[in-house]
């Protein structure tokens, strides 16, 4: 168990203080244990669905910045914008295209401004395409969107129905739907969406068997007979054969040629994979192997440096117990998707020395092992916010603690805020005869919330009434900045 020995009591504590801006103090926030990350907002499962989370993608809107994020339950893909973190707009909703059990997986990923979106454990669902431009001109929040179109046809006019997850290099045209029960066991099967009203299918691998995750790139790793080719590497799980990573030329959808795969034959089940940012090593998940083995939260490293010669290079355990899922990398940093014990984040600047350097975890419960807690997160959006998706809770928004970096803890601050913490309308108070000239108050987002120029006082009452619970950073002067907590 975690901090709150009595389970009753957290319940407690979060039902009073989960609330938007909550840093990450004494190792909680707002009653989710954390490290270096601080909770921006959560919207609960239930205000968005009846069924489980859990995919997770996001988009940028190149025209207006906005960002938003496109969140999946078993029953529908929800789209919210997290433009102002404070103060989300869940626009609204697609609902799955044919009838749901509760246990769906949903998967999406984002190309040319549409959404792509895949269910597993379903009947003939296919890939439904959303225009997501349609989120500019939402009147009546939140709106049932219906799909622009769904693909349903394969190969051979094969049917496409339910796909375990969708791969897309948002650089090119081609989608990838792995784990489909379709007529080629549940390999990669490549989708034209160059037109993404228009999709089409043009090619499919057979040779390795089922694939359940994978990434696609374009390849400028230090493999340099490849620089600029298409490659698809494939995480190809099973329970009862040969646990896999597969490297397949895509350059040609219409005709993938396999340059090499590697079993790991003690894996329990091959997951989930991403390329280090070099592309010089491949990191996977084993998501099987604590509950069957007892193994800590494990990452698997593989040496990609020749791709026709891909060989095992090393393990990290981390502290955990809990089973991992999904992880993305982001510049040295991995971000993990660890179920029980939340989003962890390991520097891999050194991958000899992974180490992990903050977490926010979305089950507070315990670090069992259960498939219960945080399903995927997606830390791509340029300012910094990332997103995750939980199974039991609903959707969160989290930023790295203090990443404004406004204090300047070298100058002495001549001025005071009381009372700090303060319910709302604290006074700032000059403590050296030092006039108060100028005031703003940002968010830990650097969103600038008040502005005022030329007071000339040595008091000040701030004006908070309107602003929700959180930290907020007030700076005097135009260089000095003092931290402000309202509860």
């Amino acid at each position: 168990m975690k901090k709150f020995p009595n389970l009753a009591c957290f319940l407690l504590l979060s039902t009073l203080f989960i609330k938007a801006q909550t840093p990450c103090e004494d190792g909680f926030a707002g009653g989710f244990p954390c490290e270096g990350y601080d909770l921006m907002n959560l919207f609960d499962k239930e205000k968005l669905s009846n069924s489980n989370g859990s995919d997770i993608w996001g988009w940028t809107d190149p025209a207006t910045s906005k960002e938003y994020a496109i969140t999946t339950f078993g029953d529908k893909t929800c789209f919210i914008d997290i433009s102002d973190p404070l103060n989300p707009l869940y626009l609204g909703f697609l609902n799955s295209n044919i009838f749901f059990t509760t246990k769906v997986w949903r998967d999406v990923k984002v190309y040319k401004n549409h959404a792509f979106i895949v269910a597993d454990n379903v009947g003939a669902h296919g890939m439904q395409v959303f225009d997501l431009t349609r989120l500019r001109n939402v009147t009546s929040p939140p709106e049932n969107f219906t799909q622009d179109t769904v693909l349903t046809s394969g190969i051979d006019s094969s049917t496409i129905a339910s796909c375990h997850n969708i791969v897309i290099n948002e650089g090119v045209g081609v989608a990838y739907l792995v784990g489909c029960n379709s007529a080629n066991g549940g390999g990669p099967i490549m989708v034209d969406i160059s037109d993404p009203k228009n999709p089409v299918t043009v090619g499919q691998y057979t040779e390795s068997g089922y694939t359940h995750d994978a990434q696609a790139v374009t390849y400028r790793g230090p493999d340099s007979r490849y620089t600029n080719k298409e490659i698809l590497v494939t995480s190809n799980g099973s329970q009862r054969g040969t646990n896999k990573v597969v490297i397949i030329d895509v350059t040609d959808p219409t005709a993938p040629q396999k340059i090499a795969e590697i079993a790991q034959f003690n894996a329990k089940y091959i997951h989930q994979g991403w390329f280090t940012s070099n592309q010089k090593y491949f990191l996977v998940n084993d998501e099987l192997d604590e509950e069957s083995v007892g193994n800590n939260t494990k990452t698997l490293i593989y040496d990609f440096t020749d791709l026709e010669n891909p060989i095992y290079h090393s393990q990290f355990f981390n502290t955990t117990a809990s089973i991992d899922h999904n992880l993305y990398v982001k510049d040295n940093l991995v971000f993990q998707a660890n179920y029980t014990s939340g989003m962890r984040v390991l520097d891999i600047s050194d991958i000899q020395n992974i180490h992990e350097i903050g977490y926010f975890d979305t089950y507070p419960e315990n670090d069992g092992v259960s498939f219960n807690g945080i399903w995927s997160v997606y830390p791509y959006f340029s300012s910094g916010k990332i997103i995750l998706s939980d199974f039991n809770r609903g959707f969160f928004i989290v930023k790295k603690s203090e990443t404004l970096q406004m204090e300047n803890f070298l100058v002495k601050n001549p001025f005071t805020i009381y009372p700090n913490p303060a319910k709302n309308n604290p006074i700032l108070k000059s403590s050296q005869n030092t006039p108060i000239e100028s005031i703003e108050i940002y968010s830990l987002l650097g969103q600038k919330i008040f502005h005022q120029k030329e007071i000339q006082q040595l008091e000040y009452l701030l004006p908070t009434e309107s602003m929700v619970r959180g930290m907020y950073l007030v700076k005097i002067n135009g260089s000095l900045t003092k931290k402000l907590i309202l509860n």
